[in-house]
């Protein structure tokens, strides 16, 4: 009798009620992603993914698992949220273990608490597969670490995809300004000027350590030190773009190697 080697002989069958599992890809390095998370990517037999997930990791999926790339790309093409669900939900129904790929961590800036909430909804099983958030990993990448005795005691971590001006924007920067803490932003290098000379006019010092990490935890990973005032010239005058995570606070000042 021939072994039977087919990673989708164990699914259920299209008639039954499939799966979705929401994981997270980790900052970019596929070797910092969960064994737990490469398994489910293995027995897929959808995958909706995104642009920031480290492609390499899709080479670990079966040749016949779909996979549907539903990018939102600043500025360009984008995936409304309602049809990302919409296909989850889909998929499910039909009988289909599908993952749903996100870099970084679901639950951090990924919408994975919509998904979720539109999947139990639907009845649809669902289990979720934490990711290394960039948020904690690309400063450890980097040698800054976010909290440090001496220094500080905590961290926040904040979007910076919209200005601190704008009416969609529900961060207290004036309570960050005088908290102590590392602030780590993400999404926000578009807006880091803004950020800065908000966080200055709330009583952040000026000369308030900082740094900009892009492309976190992969090869070609660049980091600009300045200070509060002068990071996002410094930024910009380097050519940083997204992703890209921001440090600010005087740990962003510790030089470890």
């Amino acid at each position: 009798m021939r072994e039977n080697t087919d990673a989708h002989a164990d699914r259920p069958a299209s008639s039954s009620l499939g799966t979705v599992t929401l994981v997270g890809g980790g900052p970019g390095d596929p070797g910092l992603m969960s064994l737990a998370g490469r398994e489910a990517i293995e027995k897929a037999d959808v995958i909706v993914t995104d642009r920031l997930v480290p492609h390499a990791v899709l080479s670990w999926a079966a040749p016949d698992t779909e996979v549907i790339d539903v990018a939102k790309i600043p500025h360009g093409r984008f995936t409304p949220q309602e049809e990302i669900n919409r296909l989850l939900i889909e998929a499910a129904q039909s009988g289909r273990a599908v993952v749903r790929l996100k870099g970084g961590d679901n639950f951090v800036f990924g919408r994975g608490g919509e998904e979720l909430i539109a999947c139990a909804e639907a009845g649809i099983p669902t289990q979720v597969v934490p990711g290394l958030s960039s948020a904690l990993a690309v400063p450890s990448a980097a040698g800054i670490p976010l909290t440090h005795r001496g220094l500080t005691q905590g961290f926040a971590v904040v979007s910076g995809h919209v200005a601190p001006g704008d009416p969609a924007s529900t961060v207290d920067w004036e309570a960050l300004a005088a908290s102590g803490l590392t602030i780590v932003i993400l999404m926000g290098v578009r807006q880091l000027g803004s950020i800065a000379t908000r966080l200055a006019d709330a009583g952040l010092p000026s000369s308030t350590p900082a740094a900009v990490i892009a492309d976190g935890t992969l090869p070609s990973q660049r980091m600009v030190r300045a200070t509060l005032e002068d990071i996002a010239a410094r930024a910009d005058e380097e050519g940083i773009g997204a992703p890209a995570v921001t440090v600010i606070g005087q740990v962003a000042g510790l030089e470890l190697r």
